[in-house]
């Protein structure tokens, strides 16, 4: 019978398990050290958790199907003619590589970096969820912004983080 507990304990814990992929694209380092920042402190809330990042120059359209649940991360950039647009490698990506594909109502978060100076203050997190609501992906939290420097704000990015968990956790199933 302690067998038959035993196993009964470790099904909620395997249940649990959950894999996160990120796509990020950072050029001043920025973008990629708010995704430090939250691999972090999220492996210090769910240690369980396999994370996985990679910058969106390297990623291929069928990745960001990898994982339970994806996060995409870029700063504003001032290019394209007009202010407030994606790193031109998260835009390579999605407007290019992966112009087609389907989310199929994959979980999504976004995270988008600005600076307070200009008129479209964090306008990649508005294109980084359009992208997700038109490929059929399903937002689960509110867009993080981190606005002027990131450093010194990782307790948003924690704080944050624990809403990515909490949103994440799969429906009890009876």
């Amino acid at each position: 019978m302690s067998n038959t507990a035993t196993a009964a304990e470790a099904v909620p814990h395997l249940v649990q398990r959950r894999s996160l992929y990120i796509v990020f694209a950072s050029t001043s380092g920025h973008t990629e050290y708010v995704v430090d920042a939250l691999i972090a402190s999220l492996k210090s809330i769910t240690p369980g958790w396999e994370i996985k990042e990679t910058a969106a120059e390297r990623t291929q359209p069928e990745d960001l199907l990898s994982g339970d649940v994806l996060v995409l991360a870029s700063a504003t950039w001032n290019t394209g003619g007009i202010e407030g647009q994606l790193n031109p490698h998260m835009w390579a990506l999605l407007h290019d590589k992966a112009k087609a594909l389907d989310l199929a109502g994959k979980p999504c978060a976004c995270i988008g970096l600005g600076d307070h100076r200009y008129f479209y203050t964090a306008r990649a997190a508005d294109h980084l969820q359009h992208y997700v609501k038109a490929h059929h992906g399903r937002l689960i939290v509110p867009t993080l912004k981190i606005i002027d420097e990131p450093y010194g704000q990782e307790e948003a990015v924690r704080d944050w983080g624990k809403q990515l968990v909490d949103a994440s956790k799969p429906a009890d199933r009876c």
